[in-house]
């Protein structure tokens, strides 16, 4: 987290993190519950990794970005296609204008 600091915008160092959706209560549980001595193996060994909570929010911020980025792509790359066959039906049709001769009534 320390060598990656530099990396982040300027959003990410003043408000890093989404708030939290758990009431005053939950956190107050979930305190109580990181505070306990762990009576399992897996979870003492759990508790070890906690600070690696921060990142996997950060990672996961960054995957539903990416998800976003590419479905926003997809869109603009079906925009573009539209508006690309929109074009070619323009000049179609404006390539058949000029072989109409300007005087309907040549006599």
């Amino acid at each position: 987290a320390e060598l990656c600091r530099r990396l982040e915008t300027e959003e990410e160092k003043v408000l890093p993190f989404y708030p939290s959706s758990l009431g005053e209560m939950e956190q107050q549980k979930a305190r109580m519950v990181l505070e306990e001595t762990a009576s399992e193996p897996l979870a003492r060994v759990m508790k070890d990794y906690i600070g690696l909570e921060k990142f996997w929010q950060r990672f996961n911020k960054a995957k539903l970005e990416e998800k976003g980025l590419e479905k926003a792509r997809a869109a603009l790359a079906d925009r573009n296609q539209e508006l690309r066959r929109l074009l070619q039906q323009y000049l179609v049709g404006a390539t058949i204008h000029k072989k109409v001769p300007k005087d309907p009534h040549p006599l």
